[in-house]
């Protein structure tokens, strides 16, 4: 073999080398697939549906005193579907500080029910049948979570999907249980 092949070779093999750890680790490294949007000071939750499925009242008023997680989601948004156990771990894992609730966007009863159904879900779900209460939220990037301190207070929007019931999910709710209240600015 000439050795200007050879050497274009070694050189190949050695860029190869040093460029496939580099790659993978700016994958590892790069940005997650969700980003934190604070919600602005002084503006209150916005209502949502007052019952879920199952007909059981829900309202934010009766949650105080827990961390609120308020999940927009759609059974037809793959990241959805993807964060949905972790949402429903974390629920699990941490109900006697934590609440979980859902918001299905524009899907009829039946086939929220059939998601339920085949994902063995459990948190409340509320309708959203036209968007409404996305639009009032601010939501338009699904899976969206808005997340709610123990005094009520709205505090930040999560848009896109993580692992709620891991470490990055952790590092966003834990904190509020220490949270101090909100002081509107005076005027």
């Amino acid at each position: 073999m000439p050795k200007s092949i050879w050497s274009r070779r070694h050189a190949l093999a050695a860029l190869a080398a040093w460029w496939m750890p580099a790659a993978q680790a700016a994958a590892e490294s790069s940005s997650p697939g969700f980003d934190l949007q604070p919600w602005p000071r002084g503006r209150a939750a916005p209502a949502f549906p007052a019952t879920d499925m199952t007909g059981q009242a829900v309202s934010l008023q009766a949650l105080r005193g827990k961390v609120v997680l308020v999940n927009f989601w759609a059974s037809w948004c793959e990241p959805c579907r993807a964060e949905m156990p972790s949402l429903q771990a974390l629920a699990e894992r941490e109900k006697a500080q934590l609440v979980v609730l859902t918001i299905n966007l524009k899907e009829s009863p039946e086939a929220i029910a059939r998601f339920v159904q085949s994902t063995v879900l459990t948190l409340p779900v509320l309708r959203d049948p036209l968007g409404d209460t996305a639009r009032a939220w601010g939501i338009k990037i699904y899976p969206s979570t808005v997340l709610v301190d123990p005094a009520g207070q709205v505090r930040s929007v999560v848009r896109g999907a993580l692992d709620w019931a891991g470490a990055e999910g952790e590092t966003l709710w834990r904190p509020l249980l220490r949270a101090e209240p909100q002081r509107t600015p005076k005027r």
